[in-house]
């Protein structure tokens, strides 16, 4: 018998290109955007729960020309891109997503778009992290609701206190704008460019460690990157300072990571991101106090949703004429 994963899905003639919208967790991919001017010229379906394997993508979108995912929810390597020939269009949300293998797609003749994005979300969601760290928010939340003694902590002030950004890019350089002191560090960022945005270039990453009190990551995720802060890193940190992570986990050593925080090499981490999504449900992060941990919602806001799906039909729009836009590679 031969697997459904692999069974090839016979051409309908006349019939509309199908199209999946793939990890819409929210069930709101379809009223975020107008998709009228695509009735009965795609057969669109969503798919709310995540797929784990390639098996499982296979699955569930073999039969699709079309497939709209969101960020790097569902990677699309080489691998997976091999087992679906009837695909021609991806599109995802974002002008960059790593979790898609751009020379693969090529080769497959998969049209890779993007859709536009918006910076201020994850820099939001950074400070309220940093804020929620600052005072213990989880901690006395979860009190009050147990019916607790009133007032089990005592909170960190920011003012008068610095951040450290590893990063000062697009995102970085907006959670800069606050009335800290600000200290930044990046390889290629020079003393000009942070006193363009106000701030402190420090010398090396070392001493950026050393002096912040809360340590805030906004870089790409690649090569040069990765596992930028560990063991050694980590040790570097002031014991009562906060490590915010709203870019990538793959930027710090997770074993480490996880190491500091039971350790008290660090007072605590504020993490949106994870090495696997959706995080396990006996992964330590879930449950060190020390840890105010979000389901990766950086992106997750309205006005970012109604973007990516308007553009999202637009691109499919302007496939289905002929002329795709927007396109990645």
């Amino acid at each position: 018998m031969v697997s459904p994963a692999t069974v090839p899905v016979p051409d309908v003639p006349g019939a509309a290109p199908r199209c999946a919208v793939l990890d819409d967790y929210q069930g709101v991919a379809l009223t975020m955007a107008d998709w009228s001017p695509l009735a009965g010229a795609v057969d669109v379906r969503t798919l709310r729960t995540p797929l784990r394997t390639e098996d499982e993508v296979v699955a569930a979108i073999g039969d699709c020309e079309i497939v709209v995912a969101m960020r790097e929810r569902t990677p699309f390597p080489a691998s997976l891109l091999a087992r679906l020939p009837r695909l021609r269009l991806l599109v995802t949300s974002g002008m960059r997503n790593a979790a898609i293998d751009l020379a693969a797609a090529a080769r497959h003749g998969v049209t890779v778009c993007g859709t536009a994005g918006n910076g201020e979300p994850p820099v939001e969601l950074t400070w309220a992290l940093i804020l929620g760290l600052a005072r213990n928010v989880v901690t006395e939340s979860t009190a009050m609701r147990a019916g607790d003694p009133w007032q089990s902590t005592v909170g960190a002030d920011l003012h008068g206190r610095t951040l450290g950004l590893l990063g000062l890019g697009r995102i970085g350089s907006r959670a800069a704008r606050v009335g800290l002191d600000v200290v930044a560090w990046s390889e290629n960022l020079t003393a000009e460019r942070a006193a363009e945005v106000g701030v402190r270039a420090a010398a090396g990453k070392e001493e950026l460690l050393e002096a912040a009190d809360f340590v805030s990551l906004h870089l790409v995720l690649g090569d040069r990157t990765r596992g930028l802060l560990g063991a050694p890193e980590l040790r570097r940190m002031r014991p009562t300072g906060y490590l915010v992570n709203t870019s990538r986990a793959g930027l710090v050593d997770q074993d480490a990571l996880v190491r500091a925080l039971r350790e008290n090499w660090i007072a605590g981490a504020g993490l949106d991101v994870y090495d696997r999504e959706p995080l396990p449900a006996d992964a330590a992060l879930r449950t060190l106090p020390n840890v105010l941990a979000l389901p990766h919602l950086g992106y997750v806001t309205r006005r970012n949703y109604e973007g990516y799906f308007r553009e999202a039909v637009e691109d499919i729009a302007a496939y289905l004429a002929g002329e795709p836009v927007r396109r990645l590679g």
